[in-house]
């Protein structure tokens, strides 16, 4: 986009507006409004928000590493204290991956792939090989090997590759990946019972839907995440699960004898130090952990694939506080080099970019060692009494820790894999020489049929969530909140509009209190005059930009109704007031149309843009930090509302929101926050919300395109459309839907809004809503809604 004043121009030429200079000249037309400072400049605003936005949370990231420690009060004086005392961060942690789905207890190992139950799939003199699967709940197993020493169980060993390999890799049946010797090999030759699951790979084989014909560049592991997160599920979490099943197996081995069963440990690299470090934080049986190719600072956790996005992790963690998980156990940190990804699978070929090309961006790349020494000695100094606990290995320890070279170590190097058994199995003194035997690979077809086995259950389960979640939701505010008053209703609406905007959006901290308003006119009609007006949030960086576009009629002393008017992704201020044909066909020009009713308008600027780098790239930082972008925008909002009020020609019980697309979920999320909006329509956006974030069987779900920062962390259940509507109720409300909008379907906004009318009826208020079907597409038809604008605000139309 070009500066602002080009950007205008150009309209004005299309359009016939007439456009202030950007420089002022004498008299009262190139005044700012009053009150309000001179705005100056041509910077491209829009820019400057999205810029702004995205240094604020890369900001906060860096700020929540001092802010952890409100979150923590650990107690040091026994172990058993300790772990009390850590008990409620575990519990949030535990919520934050996602492992929340209750667990099958596992009592009993299936064999499969052989024909006899229980018949190895290769031998050696030290241990055999079986193909094994266990239950985690309904439909969904954990998969994988077992590998069973032939003589005295010294350890019990839950081994786990990175995405990109086998179990069979570090099993040593077939070649090395990535060069990562076949650790689970050596621990089994070294007397360790050592189970493997298979984890869900980086491929995108299985991303799509073959019956819709539609397919993308997904990693598995983006493709499970983008269903699980809107559950509070994550694929981090269910892999965690996996992990603990394993564990509950080799628990309760060797019988009812203490001695017997002895320890037991994990150890992974690369995706699989990942689920080493969190599954030692969940599980309080897991004696030692040796994490590989994954320890490091996490401020630029927004930069790694889309499947690590974790929800408000750097508010309470990073891996030094997971860390605090684990210890008084074992920890061995091994600085290793991490599994290369470059990025997504390529883009398809011959599908259009917005199918073929629909994967996040993301990196995984070897740390530097000095961030890693760096988060390793504040894990140190945070556990205490038991640093002890915690070992850091690396290349050469006796140089100096800033020594600028390669440090790494491994992966899963033998020094390392002696250092976790001796603190599995103390007696242990060295590791025994590797087998000479070679164990023959298995089939490549055998292994893609059950990376698809897997793939499929977690599929399943996940899909299976979006008609559960309606039943959730139920619970969760409609059962419990039954509709008798208007006003009874909006009071019981107070801590769920609470929850709403603190733990699924996000609130910023409160900033400096002046909004410091400046303005400059832009546009002068017959009917009115049109303002740019620009806002400070109190936060640096952070402000709020729009038009204001004013009726020339206002008498002294009157108020007048306000409607705020949002555009939808990609747009700006101008878009609503361009009558251009190609903007209009879309917008209707509707913020013109309004003021031109006699209505005050202002067209806040949303800042959505189609580069990766802003709106979306700024989602990822958001999340981080336990926010979201509409953090920002209802704090925009906020401010907005103040200085609105504020105004002498505005009568605030009397402001609205229109919006369409985007704006759209704005029009339902911000006057579900914001009460002093009194009325709100929704176009080209209300929908069963959840079902179109999670559902693999319609083609023009959010599963299939890039705009993964629609996703929210446990939205599904807690609040969709129709809930966030009850949030607004008793206001008006009003939903504006085409026939041939792609990003719904009639009968799945019809089924959401059934639940919004019974509300207003129940609430006896019925004339406060309305939803207008049209014969149209994804654009503003401003008719019905105008009427019901009109008459919610008892302003006479034209």
């Amino acid at each position: 986009m070009r500066p602002f004043a080009p950007t205008v121009r150009r309209l004005a030429l299309v359009s016939g507006l007439l456009l202030a200079c950007a420089a002022p000249t004498r008299g009262a037309a190139s005044e700012p409004l009053p009150g309000t400072a001179l705005l100056t400049g041509h910077d491209d605003l829009s820019e400057q928000m999205a810029a702004g936005i995205g240094r604020y949370f890369e900001r906060a990231a860096v700020l929540s590493v001092d802010g952890r420690a409100e979150f923590w009060r650990p107690d040091f004086s026994s172990p058993t204290a300790y772990d009390a005392s850590v008990a409620p961060n575990r519990a949030r942690f535990t919520r934050m991956i996602g492992a929340v789905e209750p667990r099958l207890p596992v009592r009993d190992l299936d064999y499969v792939g052989t024909h006899a139950a229980g018949a190895p799939l290769a031998a050696t003199g030290a241990f055999t090989v079986h193909a094994v699967r266990w239950p985690l709940f309904d439909g969904v197993h954990g998969e994988g090997l077992l590998l069973q020493p032939t003589g005295a169980v010294v350890a019990r060993v839950v081994a786990i590759p990175d995405a990109d390999q086998t179990p069979e890799a570090i099993a040593g049946l077939g070649p090395l990946v990535a060069g990562v010797p076949a650790f689970a090999r050596r621990l089994a030759e070294n007397g360790c019972q050592v189970l493997v699951p298979a984890l869900i790979d980086r491929a995108a084989t299985h991303s799509g839907n073959p019956r819709l014909k539609r397919f993308t560049n997904q990693p598995h592991r983006e493709w499970l995440y983008r269903q699980a997160f809107t559950f509070g599920r994550h694929l981090i979490g269910l892999e965690v699960q996996k992990v603990s099943a394993a564990v509950d197996w080799l628990a309760a081995q060797g019988g009812s004898d203490p001695a017997a069963r002895g320890p037991v440990g994990v150890a992974g690299w690369g995706e699989g130090g990942l689920l080493a470090l969190y599954s030692a934080a969940v599980d309080t049986r897991i004696a030692a952990a040796l994490v590989s190719g994954y320890f490091d600072r996490r401020e630029r956790v927004w930069t790694e694939p889309l499947y690590r996005n974790l929800q408000g992790l750097l508010r309470e963690f990073g891996d030094a506080e997971i860390a605090q998980l684990v210890v008084p156990r074992t920890l061995i940190i091994e600085h290793a080099r991490a599994p290369q990804v470059d990025g997504p699978p390529p883009a398809l070929a011959g599908v259009p970019a917005r199918l073929g090309a629909s994967a996040a961006p993301g990196r995984i790349v070897t740390p530097v060692f000095a961030d890693v020494a760096d988060e390793f000695v504040r894990a140190q100094h945070l556990a205490g009494s038991w640093r002890g606990a915690l070992q850091f290995r690396y290349r050469d320890h006796d140089r100096p820790a800033g020594s600028e070279s390669d440090r790494t170590l491994g992966p899963l190097a033998d020094g390392s894999l002696l250092a976790f058994l001796q603190r599995l199995a103390p007696g242990v003194k060295a590791l025994a020489a590797a087998g000479p035997d070679l164990l023959p690979a298995r089939a490549p077809a055998t292994l893609a049929a059950r990376q698809e086995r897997q793939l499929g259950e977690l599929e399943r389960y996940l899909q299976g969530l979006i008609a559960r979640s309606r039943v959730v939701r139920d619970a969760f505010l409609w059962q419990p909140t039954r509709p008798t008053t208007p006003e009874a209703w909006r009071a019981a609406m107070g801590p769920f509009r609470e929850t709403f905007w603190n733990d699924l959006n996000g609130r910023l901290p409160a900033g400096a209190p002046a909004l410091n308003p400046r303005s400059r006119p832009i546009l002068d009609r017959p009917a009115w005059r049109g303002y740019e007006v620009t806002l400070d949030l109190g936060q640096p960086g952070l402000f709020a930009w729009g038009y204001l576009l004013l009726p020339k009629n206002l008498q002294p002393g009157e108020r007048r109704p306000v409607i705020v008017a949002q555009h939808g992704g990609g747009g700006v201020p101008a878009t609503v007031i361009d009558e251009t044909p190609a903007t209009h066909r879309t917008y209707k020009a509707f913020a013109v149309q309004l003021v031109e009713r006699g209505f005050v308008v202002f067209a806040p600027h949303f800042p959505w843009r189609t580069s990766d780098r802003f709106f979306r790239v700024n989602e990822r930082k958001a999340n981080a930090v336990g926010m979201t972008n509409f953090a920002v925008l209802l704090e925009q909002h906020r401010r907005l509302l103040d200085w609105l009020t504020a105004q002498p020609w505005v009568d605030p019980q009397r402001i609205g929101f229109y919006g369409l697309s985007w704006g759209g979920k704005a029009a339902l999320r911000v006057p579900a926050v914001e009460e002093r909006y009194a009325l709100s329509v929704c176009s080209g956006d209300f929908n069963e919300w959840i079902w179109k974030s999670a559902t693999t069987e319609w083609g023009n779900s959010y599963m299939f395109v890039p705009e993964y920062e629609t996703l929210n962390f446990n939205l599904g259940l807690t609040f969709g459309h129709a809930e966030m509507a009850a949030l607004i109720a008793p206001r008006a409300f009003m939903v504006e839907r085409g026939h041939a909008d792609g990003v719904g379907i009639d009968e799945w906004v019809a089924f959401e809004y059934a639940r919004v009318n019974r509300l207003y009826n129940q609430l006896k208020i019925p004339e406060r809503t309305q939803i207008e079907f049209f014969d149209g597409g994804h654009e503003i038809r401003a008719v019905g809604t105008f009427k019901f604008i009109h008459r919610q605000f008892n302003w006479p139309e034209p």
